[in-house]
């Protein structure tokens, strides 16, 4: 059986602090199957062509400013996976595929993964994303389909909603503004129907595209999720994860 595909909205560091979303994490990894590796595509990494990052055991890259002292602190040290990064080039031969070696998990990958496979046993290989064109990134989905086949559970991790101009970050319990919510219901219902067409036009099809996101890097590792997940069937993803986190989306998806 292949592997299911997953989307997620990874927080910020603080996440490790909010009780509700940490256990939803733990039990969601708790309820999958033991995959072989990980292979995570971050909002936080754009790099063009698309580049591999380390195959070994590097320090965390903590690209983030003025939290305090102790989210420099956390350490993950999952092993690396040199034959999936591998296998990575292998399928996507038809383009370039550069290698980045020294370049450790950003905080979109290890925030969610810490919670997720806390013993850091499983290896995790970070791949960048080579452009924000929803297209594109569907096409680097489907070429990687073929690792569900071999246990790799694939993420993408995002945020469903993304606009931190637009809320106070003081209240992580806060009401969901308007633009938030009318495009998370927009959203689970596009997907809960299977219409990728609308999907990928999102900032002119869906209610307040361009305020949710006002750049979309947070919103785009979902179509690489979508595109590993279409050999699935006609099966519609489900909802693992839903709510408000300071007003923004937390929705997260499971493929198959």
């Amino acid at each position: 059986m292949a592997m299911p595909v997953l989307y997620l909205s990874h927080g910020a560091p603080p996440l490790v602090d909010d009780q509700v979303w940490t256990r939803q994490l733990a039990a969601w990894s708790a309820s999958l199957p033991r995959p072989t590796a990980v292979l995570i595509v971050s909002a936080h990494w754009e790099n063009a062509p698309l580049t591999l990052g380390a195959t070994t055991t590097m320090p965390l890259v903590y690209d983030f400013w003025g939290f305090p002292s102790h989210y420099y602190t956390v350490r993950y040290p999952a092993p690396g996976a040199p034959a999936l990064a591998a296998s990575v080039r292998s399928l996507l031969s038809a383009s370039p595929v550069y290698e980045e070696p020294t370049r450790g998990l950003d905080h979109g990958a290890y925030v969610p993964l810490v919670e997720m496979f806390p013993a850091a046993d499983v290896p995790v290989l970070q791949i960048s994303m080579p452009s924000l064109d929803p297209v594109e990134l569907m096409s680097v989905g489907r070429r990687l389909a073929p690792l569900r086949e071999e246990g790799v559970l694939i993420i993408g991790s995002g945020f469903f909603t993304h606009n931190l101009s637009q809320v106070t970050m003081t209240d992580p319990g806060a009401a969901a503004p308007s633009w938030s919510a009318e495009f998370d219901r927009w959203g689970a219902e596009v997907l809960a129907s299977r219409d990728f067409d609308s999907l990928i036009d999102f900032l002119h099809k869906a209610p307040s595209g361009h305020l949710a996101h006002p750049r979309t890097e947070h919103f785009a590792p979902l179509f690489v999720s979508v595109g590993a997940s279409l050999a699935s069937g006609e099966e519609a993803p489900q909802s693992v994860i839903d709510g408000y986190w300071y007003g923004l989306s937390k929705r997260s998806l499971q493929f198959a």
